[in-house]
């Protein structure tokens, strides 16, 4: 079983930052793309930023030039810098990966955070 664990999640002002980390534990042979999401109330969840097993990154246009997504494959976690936040920033983040559980002919499966609150507000 593979369990993803976000956290650093909290309240932040208007401009501030603030670093989110996921943490993969359990049984993993390989992880590849991670990426984070997030839900505002009333809203559907939207893709805010990716990376490929190999680093290469992608980013929603709302956080381009704001936000970062890194990962330390030593330790199967995934962070995203958040910087100059706005008040639309608000939501839940949830982190996501595909990772293989075994070896290479293992289904590669989609695993997902419970979800860190982030509230941007004065």
């Amino acid at each position: 079983q593979v369990n993803l664990v976000e956290s650093g999640g909290g309240l932040v002002q208007p401009g501030g930052s603030r670093r989110l980390s996921c943490a993969a534990s359990g049984r993993i042979f390989r992880i590849y793309a991670m990426r984070w999401y997030r839900q505002a109330p009333g809203k559907q969840r939207e893709l805010v930023a990716t990376i490929t097993s190999g680093g290469s990154t992608d980013y929603a246009d709302s956080v381009k030039g704001r936000f970062t997504i890194s990962r330390d494959n030593a330790k199967n976690t995934v962070y995203l810098q958040m910087d100059s936040l706005k008040p639309e920033d608000t939501a839940v983040y949830y982190c996501n990966a595909n990772i293989q559980d075994r070896d290479f002919s293992s289904p590669l499966l989609a695993y997902w955070g419970q979800g860190t609150q982030v509230t941007v507000s004065s």
